[in-house]
């Protein structure tokens, strides 16, 4: 499979995630609601690499990629915990739309932190996803 299916395919199920969640959040906390979401993810994802026989790699991780791993768990854990509110209190298609700008913000944390070329295509493209995702948001 190469990236671009893969990719597709992550946005098909983030879309099932939002709607599912939105249904399944109705009368429980948000904060219960992100750790029931996190305990499937754990145990979903550690049986895929226990099946693959992959978790011997967990011994060949160097300290900077563990502590970058950790922190990006950290992160994953907050933007889940404020979404999950988000989509408790507000309505899902406008939630996502907001929470989606993380595309925008990507690109422009690839810029300054990894260093990769920001074109202005890109610029655009990231505009235009501002935009769209705000024209959505505040839409009455």
């Amino acid at each position: 499979m190469n990236w671009y299916v893969a990719a597709f395919l992550s946005a098909v199920f983030a879309a099932l995630t939002s709607i599912l969640a939105k249904i399944g959040i109705k009368n429980v906390d948000s904060n219960l609601a992100t750790a029931i979401r996190t305990t499937v993810i754990l145990v979903f994802t550690w049986g895929i690499v226990i099946a693959q026989g992959t978790a011997t790699g967990l011994t060949k991780i160097g300290r900077t990629g563990m502590v970058f791993l950790v922190l990006s768990g950290v992160g994953t854990g907050l933007s889940w915990l404020f979404y999950f509110y988000a989509l408790k209190v507000g309505e899902v298609s406008k939630v996502v739309p907001i929470d989606k700008l993380s595309l925008v913000l990507t690109i422009l944390f690839a810029g300054l932190i990894l260093k990769e070329k920001i074109t202005g295509v890109v610029v655009l493209g990231a505009l235009l996803m501002t935009g769209g995702a705000l024209l959505i948001a505040y839409a009455k």
